[in-house]
């Protein structure tokens, strides 16, 4: 399901219109990456939790040449299932 399929979705059970529907799930995503930049986590109970996490730097290798490389320390958003969320997914 891509985002165009979403909305509509969305929109249909919702009663609302696609362009309010899609106003709304676009704001959505923005909160959340503007609260994980932050670094803050956001919960959505029974579907999950998305927050910052860190990576160590460390070393890798170039898989055409068998070179070591250094790859930097970064944040990277990750996602955690809640238990509705899992048990739906069964």
């Amino acid at each position: 399901m891509n985002k165009e399929e979403l909305v509509k979705e969305v929109s249909k059970k919702a009663k609302v219109s696609q362009k309010a529907t899609a106003d709304v799930i676009v704001a959505t995503l923005e909160t959340i990456e503007k609260t994980l930049a932050k670094g803050d986590r956001v919960t959505l109970v029974g579907f999950g939790t998305f927050e910052p996490r860190k990576r160590a730097a460390r070393t890798g290798r170039n898989p055409q040449t068998g070179a070591a490389l250094k790859i930097a320390a970064k944040t990277v958003p990750a996602f955690t299932a809640g238990k509705k969320f899992k048990d739906a997914v069964k």
